[in-house]
């Protein structure tokens, strides 16, 4: 008996050290890992909830004896835990595909030794689990535990694919960059010379990525910019929740005491600077800090680098590369080339867009572009010139005239911002009568993609998973052709334009909107874009045309303008909140007298207008709602949704983060085909009414990392085809009558980490089945399952994750 107590007592010594050493480890790398802080939080809180009824164990010697095989084994994963969290701190931000693997078993750690310990809590009576348990849930429902957490992101963009003639610049700037008597580095060229694509290669330079580590910050300024929002998003970046500044003075004094909460050394990156900005408002006497700016202009007192365009060599193969020439098989003659190559001056923006114009062209047209182009001048220092050698690239044959339009139609948004492509989707699908799925508009932006009039950016890697799912996607567009769509949106009067795109700094309207005399206008697209002072006095102007209205703004609180009821053909309303908090917008009961509105998008708006407004708008279809403050509004419900939406078939809800449960109200629309609540982490529970959906087609809840279950009730939707549940980490099994889902067709489960016993018994009666697409270990859960629907693909998803999705803003 002496000898069994003895063993026991090394056995809880053992057991005790290797508990101290994994908690220890954890707290320290928990500080310093930022890529795996809310997982590594969520197991130093198990740690530390469970450490009293740890200490209780080792004290009385109890229960040991009876668990040695398991207590030994429970040793050997803490050990293992801690070299795992040891190597958590090694993984930096740009290998982000390795964080789910690693963040999976950060998770099984996690459970294991709740498990252990929920036993011994049991036996010796000595703490309340449930009290433990529930503890820590609460500490995970206040947290972002996605992998696909949703943050205003600084982190430096990926350069693009092709790139040539920068290896000497990259060099001489990074040389410069690191000497210590400069604080300040100015990176300036002409627009279009490709100062930011300069900036972001010399971030994956392994010697800078070596000495500053994860302290890059990344921000674009653009020529109005919002100070406090770029404070902002450098807090938010953080994972500060600083939510206000009182003033810009604040918002900078802010800013210097989260820059010296941070470790050395740091660099800042403030991209697209434009002359009459104050930058030494982002100067701060701290060491080991240093600014790298790009602006077409230098800063006096600023050290500078000045960016040469490409030489005639590189200026040559960049250019074969965008027109897809093969030297050898070319029937271009080389001094159409050369002419053409002088237009465009060495700058690469010009060479790539111009070139790719070119890309399939006969010799014939060749000739004739280099005759028409040939100026005897390059466009090199003028942004005039280079506006009209770009102009010359939209020479768009008849039948690809939409894709022009479409083109002008991105200047209706602000400089330096994305665009989400399910916007693009919303507005393209009603003025030009494409599909309702997307897919005609989706090809539109790869055709202006690949003519390099913009930048198209798509999350998914894995091609099979589809099931139009656009939310994540976005498009960027250099500042120089955003101003090329205005231009040659611009043309003709007010009145006869087709698109009117509206710019408002402060209060200082255009002169022909103040105008008492100004006539009818024509046109079918209106976007206004207001600053941060916009003090929302609005002039009545006559829209009567208007299909597409895009609200764009900054300010706390915006009254939608009076003169929105009379746009009586208006089909797609898209708001949008630029600012960092979400603002209140006033005047929706406007929107009810308009007869045929049909897409409604909202951003970053807080939205109490649900309940406190009764309206009915007959015809609308689809509403999306992104970044939105809703939960009130949603716990407040009175409005009956079916009455005052009776054809709504489409609902969309994204990152949305205080989104906690659905309104019953929302399952009596009796029309809803589509459902897609997305990156809302606090969503814990579906209704069990939402079995009353019988026409819903699509039930997509990804990245809803709360959601534990779905109901049992979800085995009524007879008409859904498409179920989406990937990156749901709670979900821990399928329901029961998951079988009657008799049309399903398509099931998106990757990412469900929890998900690992046997699938339901009901799942080999989903005849109609033909795609799953997961991961390995939930792939494993299929194998038996193929034999049985042999209809059945199981794709396992791509792995490689990049931070494309995150936000500018």
């Amino acid at each position: 008996m002496a000898g069994a107590l003895i063993g026991e007592a090394a056995l809880g010594a053992v057991l005790g050290e290797a508990f101290s050493l994994l908690f220890e480890t954890v707290k320290d790398v928990t500080k310093k890992a930022r890529l795996f802080q809310p997982t590594l939080i969520c197991l130093q809180t198990t740690l530390l909830s469970l450490t009293p009824i740890f200490e209780d164990i080792i004290r009385l010697n109890r229960d040991l004896e009876h668990r040695e095989e398991e207590t030994k084994k429970l040793i050997d994963q803490m050990k293992k835990g801690e070299k795992l969290v040891s190597k958590c701190l090694k993984i930096q931000w740009w290998n982000y595909c390795m964080k789910p693997h690693y963040a999976g078993k950060l998770l099984d750690l996690e459970e294991e030794i709740s498990r252990f310990f929920r036993f011994d809590l049991q036996a010796l009576n000595t703490r309340n689990v449930l009290e433990t348990l529930v503890g820590v849930n609460d500490i995970r429902k206040h947290m972002n535990l996605s992998v696909k957490n949703y943050r205003l992101s600084c982190a430096v963009p990926l350069p693009p694919d092709y790139i040539v003639g920068l290896d000497v610049s990259i060099k001489e700037l990074k040389m410069q960059l690191l000497k210590k008597e400069v604080p300040v580095l100015v990176l300036t060229a002409a627009g279009g010379c490709g100062k930011t694509t300069l900036v972001k290669m010399l971030c994956q330079d392994e010697e800078i990525k070596g000495t500053y580590r994860d302290n890059i910050f990344f921000v674009t300024v653009s020529k109005n910019p919002n100070l406090k929002v770029i404070v902002q998003r450098l807090f938010s970046h953080r994972g500060e929740q600083k939510l206000e500044f009182q003033s810009d003075e604040d918002a900078i004094n802010q800013l210097e005491q989260l820059l010296k909460q941070i470790e050395d050394p740091k660099l800042l990156i403030l991209d697209d600077v434009w002359s009459g900005s104050h930058l030494e408002k982002f100067e701060f006497r701290m060491p080991n800090y240093k600014i790298l700016v790009t602006s077409r202009t230098a800063f006096p007192g600023c050290f500078t680098y000045n960016m040469k365009p490409l030489n005639d060599k590189d200026a040559r193969t960049l250019f074969h590369h965008s027109a897809n020439l093969q030297d050898r098989n070319s029937s271009i003659p080389d001094k159409d080339i050369n002419k053409i190559l002088k237009f465009c001056g060495g700058l690469p923006l010009a060479i790539k867009v111009i070139g790719r114009s070119l890309c399939g062209q006969s010799a014939e047209v060749w000739r004739s572009k280099a005759m028409k182009w040939s100026t005897g001048h390059s466009i090199l220092g003028s942004n005039s010139d280079l506006l009209n050698c770009l102009e010359k690239s939209l020479d768009f044959l008849d039948d690809e005239l939409i894709i022009k339009e479409c083109f002008m139609d991105l200047g209706s948004f602000p400089e330096g911002q994305r665009i989400h492509v399910a916007t693009l989707i919303d507005m393209w699908t009603e003025l030009y009568e494409l599909d309702e799925d997307g897919i005609h508009a989706i090809a539109n932006l790869y055709e202006i993609s690949a003519r390099n009039l913009a930048s198209l950016f798509v999350t998914r890697k894995d091609a099979s998973d589809f099931a139009n799912y656009y939310s994540e996607d976005y498009v960027t567009q250099h500042d120089l052709l955003r101003e090329l769509a205005i231009h040659q949106s611009s043309q003709g009067s007010i009145e006869q334009r087709k698109r009117l795109i509206i710019n408002i700094g402060e209060n200082n309207l255009p002169k022909w909107w103040t105008d008492q005399k100004q006539q009818s206008l024509a046109a079918n697209l209106l976007s206004i874009s207001s600053d941060a002072m916009f003090s929302s006095s609005w002039c009545n102007i006559q829209p009567p045309e208007v299909e597409v209205l895009v609200l764009n703004f900054q300010t706390k609180n915006y009254p939608l303008p009076k003169f929105v009821e009379k746009m009586d053909k208006l089909k797609v309303l898209v708001v949008t909140n630029y600012g960092f908090l979400p603002a209140e917008v006033s005047n929706f009961e406007l929107l009810g007298s308009l007869p045929h509105l049909k897409r409604i998008r909202l951003e970053r708006l807080s939205i109490p207008f649900l309940c406190k407004t009764p309206m009915q708008m007959t015809s609308l279809k689809k509403i999306s709602l992104f970044m939105c403050s809703i939960g009130q509004a949603f716990r407040n419900f009175t409005v009956q949704v079916s009455d005052a939406l009776p054809n709504l078939t489409d609902i969309n809800i994204d990152y949305c983060k205080d989104l906690v449960e659905l309104p019953d109200g929302l399952c009596d629309i009796a029309h809803l085909k589509k459902l897609s609540i997305t990156n809302c982490h606090k969503l814990s529970a579906l209704p069990d009414a939402i079995g009353m959906l019988a026409n819903l087609e699509m039930l997509r809840l990804r990245s809803c990392t709360d959601l534990s279950e779905l109901p049992e009730s979800i085995r009524s939707l007879q008409n859904l085809r498409i179920l989406d549940i990937s990156d749901c980490l709670s979900i821990s099994k399928l329901p029961k009558h998951v079988g009657e889902l008799c049309n399903l067709e398509e099931l998106h489960m990757k990412g469900c980490l929890r998900l690992r016993g046997q699938l339901p018994e009901s799942i080999m009666d989903l005849q109609q089945l033909k795609l799953v697409i997961c991961d390995e270990e939930r792939a494993r859960l299929w194998e038996p399952i193929k034999d049985f629907l042999t209809n059945l693909k199981v794709v396992v998803a791509a792995k490689e994750i990049t931070l494309n999705w995150l936000p500018s803003r």
